[in-house]
This record gives C-alpha cells, structure tokens and sequence, in this order.
C-alpha cells in the first residue's frame, strides 16, 4: 500500500475501535505504531513509543495539566464550588428566570476554577436543579440552563481542552487561556441574554424565587469571597505575567487547599479522593495524548494532511469557506463523538491545512474548542446531558434534549461571530503579549 493508503485504512479502523468501545489512546498508540512500524522499520516506531511518553510526560510546560486537574479535584470534592451558586441565586434568585441566570454565572466563575466541564455541570447542577424544580422552573429550561452552563468550564481559562489543543498544535497555553476569557465572558453573556428574553416572553417558564435581605446577600458573597480571589490570582497571575501557565496551575491547586483547610472542609480522606481523582484523570489524559502524538507522527509520514491541503487548494474556495467546511464536519462528528475523540481525531489533519490557509492557530485553538464545547450540548452523545441526567434521574432525556437546544443555537451564532471578528479572541493576547 502507498504511505496514503496506508494513513486512509488506520483511520477506518480508528474509527471502528470507537464505535466497538476501545479507549481512544490504546487505539491510537496501536495503529499509530503499526503505521510507523510499515512505513519505517520496527526499531523506529519502537524509538518513537519510547521517545514519545518520556517527552511527553518529562515537560515542565506540561506539568500544567495535572495541577489544575488537582485544583478542580480539590474545589469539587470539598464542594467550594456550590457556595457561588448560592451567592449567584441570593442576588439573583427574585427575578423571573433568576436562577437559570444564577445557574450560568456561576457555572461561568466556578468553570474558570475547575478547568472541566463536567466537573462545572456537576458541581453547580447538583444545587441548582433542585433549586429550580422547587420553584416550579420549567423541567427543560432548568436542565438546558445546567447542561449549558457546564460546556463554559471547557472555553473560560484555565480549560483542560485549550491545554490540550496548545500540546497537539504546539501553541503557547498561555496565550491560549487570555484568548479564552474575552470569548468566555461573551458566551456566558449571549445565554443569560436567551434565558431573560424566553422568560420575558413566557414569565410562566420560570416564577420568582425567594425574597433576600441585604444582610444575606451580603453573607452570601462573603462564603464565596475567597473563592473569587483565588480564581481572580489565577487568572489575572496570567494576564499580568506573574505566573507562567504551569506555575499558575501550583499557585490555583495550593490555594485550593489553604482555602479548604481554612473552611474546614478539607481531611485526610478527601485530600486521598482528590488526589486519587487527580491521578486517574491525568494519566487517563496523558494515555491518551501519547497516543495522539504517535498517532500525529504516523499521520504525517502517510502524507494525508499534505495531500488534504493540496485538494483543498485545488477546489478553488476561499479560505473562509474552508474553514466553514471544517466547522460544519465538526457539528457533524459533534453528534456521535465525545470532545476528546473530536479533537485527537481531527487537529492532526486539520492543523496543517489551516496553518496552510493562513489563519492564526491561537484563533482557532478557541474556535476548535468552541465547536467541541457544542458536542457536550449536541444529541445523542452530548456528555454534559448525561450529568444532568444523572444528577436528576426523573427527568427524560427527551427534555433534556429540548432544552439544550436554544443554548446550542446560541453557540452556533457565537462561532459565526468569531469567525467573522477574529479579533474577539485575539485583541487580548495581544495587548498582554
């Protein structure tokens, strides 16, 4: 077979491994070895398996990953998360579609905490819903509100997914995490927007909710103050330079623990939960990324992304209508894949062909991870549906289908927004930078 062929016939058989449930970075170390294995000799793929992971996992710049997994497993596991959505709902909570609104910002904050969106979706879900059915809430309103706000973990720094995409793409992390605040920030904007004009619309969807006092709402912000400051360090560590992203990501995971400690919420058995957590997750992670890498390596030498650019380059589009056309195969992949497959899957291919077209590869770091954050939101696979529905048991999938669905339309209108004003995503790293 041609090295083309070649690259064709391992990704099909990629593909048939997920669909039989092999864990994406077995799959990926196993055919990206045996490519390299046909394409070169059996001791350079056996060099490049040993290279890879001592590369991988020996970086500084990568240690990033696993302290701000720490940091989330710490904030999750002590539950500091929950006391911002009380905060969020006594300032918030009389309005009509006050805790929906509640839901999102505090989803916002504690996503810029916790580096995940799942950990986001189960945290702030696990007060909210029931908040929201004890008031009356329309069923699909509140979970879409849940589920929604669960995907900002993946876009508002420090993201576990732009970490990953800056390894894949070997872009700056930090650069990455200030491009994510501004596009963050506008999302979380654009679905309280959708909440308060659906509720203005239907006030019926939403009643009001508890009467607060000053006094309690003062209360209310200082459980979470010190919440607030460590996530305002973290970030604005970075936006300064007073941090690089992996001393950001010590500075965020000790804090987490002198807060806890000082909260007393913090034991021996949850520091062990947490760091067990932490470890599962990290290697699950780092499984995967040498695999991605092997597989990246494999790709290169089928010469599938250069033959992929060259076609592209032939059929005579402009450069904006590839990338439409790339984004549309991601809403595709988005409805039968999770985001981590979406991305190891694609950026080796994708990556070489938008570098070709010119475009900036922080703008699309955010713009990759945008339309993955839609894939957690997106029917049948989407996995922040799942926590919602594992959090509330009761309610059909059905629901929690329909109610995602606006919030999902909203993402749609904010990546053609990026697309057509890049600037929102690369004014900031650019001032700071």
């Amino acid at each position: 077979m041609t090295p083309i062929v070649t690259g064709i016939v391992a990704l099909c058989v990629l593909l048939l491994l997920l669909i039989i449930g092999t864990p994406i970075g077995f799959a990926m170390l196993l055919l990206g070895f045996a490519g390299l294995v046909y394409l070169t000799s059996f001791s350079g793929a056996l060099q490049a398996i040993i290279d890879t992971p001592f590369l991988l996992v020996s970086s500084y710049d990568y240690a990033v990953l696993p302290l701000f997994l720490f940091m989330a497993s710490i904030c999750f596991t002590t539950g500091l998360g929950k006391n911002l959505f009380r905060m969020a709902n006594s300032w918030l909570g009389r309005m009509h579609g006050g805790l929906c609104i509640a839901t999102i910002g505090s989803c916002a904050v504690f996503g810029a905490a916790s580096a995940s969106g799942i950990a986001t979706a189960a945290t702030i879900g696990t007060v909210a819903l029931p908040e929201m059915q004890r008031y009356k809430y329309d069923t699909g309103l509140a979970a879409g509100s849940v589920a929604a706000g669960g995907t900002l973990g993946i876009m508002i720094p420090p993201s576990g997914m732009l970490m990953i995409y800056g390894i894949i793409a070997g872009q700056d992390i930090g650069k990455l995490f200030i491009a994510g605040i501004v596009p963050g920030i506008l999302l979380s904007l654009m679905f309280i927007g959708l909440i308060y004009v659906r509720v203005r619309l239907k006030p019926s969807l939403a009643p009001l909710g508890a009467r607060t006092n000053i006094r309690e709402k003062l209360l209310s912000i200082a459980d979470s103050f010190e919440m607030i400051i460590l996530i305002l360090v973290v970030i604005g560590g970075l936006l300064i330079g007073w941090f690089t992203p992996t001393e950001a990501g010590a500075a965020g995971a000790f804090g987490a623990i002198v807060l806890s400690l000082l909260r007393r919420r913090l034991n021996w058995q949850r520091l062990k939960d947490a760091t067990l957590e932490t470890i599962r997750t990290a290697g699950m992670i780092f499984t995967i990324l040498m695999g991605a890498l092997l597989f990246t390596t494999f790709l290169a030498l089928s010469t599938i992304p250069m033959e992929l650019a060259e076609w592209v380059t032939n059929l005579g589009l402009p450069r904006m209508g590839v990338m439409v056309l790339i984004l549309v195969i991601y809403l595709l992949l988005g409805t039968f894949l999770e985001e981590m497959s979406m991305i190891l899957l694609t950026l080796p291919i994708f990556l070489p062909l938008v570098s070709s077209l010119g475009f900036d590869l922080i703008w699309f770091g955010i713009l990759n991870v945008l339309v993955v954050e839609m894939g957690m939101i997106s029917p049948p696979v989407g996995i922040t549906m799942f926590v919602v529905k594992g959090i509330a048991p009761e309610v059909p999938m059905g629901t929690i289908f329909k109610g995602v669905l606006p919030f999902w339309a909203v993402t749609i209108v904010f990546a053609a927004l990026l697309v057509a004003f890049p600037a929102i995503a690369l004014t900031l790293p650019s001032l700071v930078g």
